[in-house]
């Protein structure tokens, strides 16, 4: 005979918990990942032998952005070329090494990446860095 006051056990686990955790961590990381870009994103040249900068990583380092559209970006700021000088000299004021890194779209058009090089010049910059990627190379094996 069996009882009817105690239902049989249940040998389901309840997840809802762990699922309301995972969508907070969800939720946090979404909120987070666009913090960690530094500086506005752009999909630069590729070359196959790229130099390693890592200056350009650090968190005081002076990273001038050109857009596809010719837009000009320092760190995340927009300004007009001509600005550039001043905003740069102001940043270089109390630095030892005068150095800044360009990242440029691969499509920029040529006559603006001249124009922010010849700014940085105006204002001082010792040595200037260009910031390229390296170009995947598919496998032989994947080739196959």
């Amino acid at each position: 005979m069996a009882r009817q006051g105690n239902p049989d056990p249940i040998a389901t686990p309840n997840v809802v918990p762990m699922v309301d955790v995972m969508l907070v961590l969800l939720i946090i990381f979404m909120v987070i990942t666009p913090m960690l870009s530094k500086g506005i994103s752009v999909d630069m040249v590729r070359t196959r032998n790229p130099i390693a900068m890592q200056g350009a990583d650090k968190d005081d380092a002076i990273v001038v952005a050109v857009t596809r559209e010719g837009r000009t970006f320092l760190g995340n700021t927009q300004l007009k070329a001509e600005e550039l000088p001043s905003k740069v000299k102001d940043l270089l004021a109390n630095r030892l090494d005068k150095m800044c890194y360009i990242k440029s779209d691969a499509r920029a058009r040529y006559e603006k990446v001249v124009e922010v090089v010849d700014n940085l010049r105006a204002a001082g910059v010792d040595q200037l860095g260009l910031l390229t990627e390296q170009i995947k190379e598919r496998s032989a094996a994947a080739a196959e």
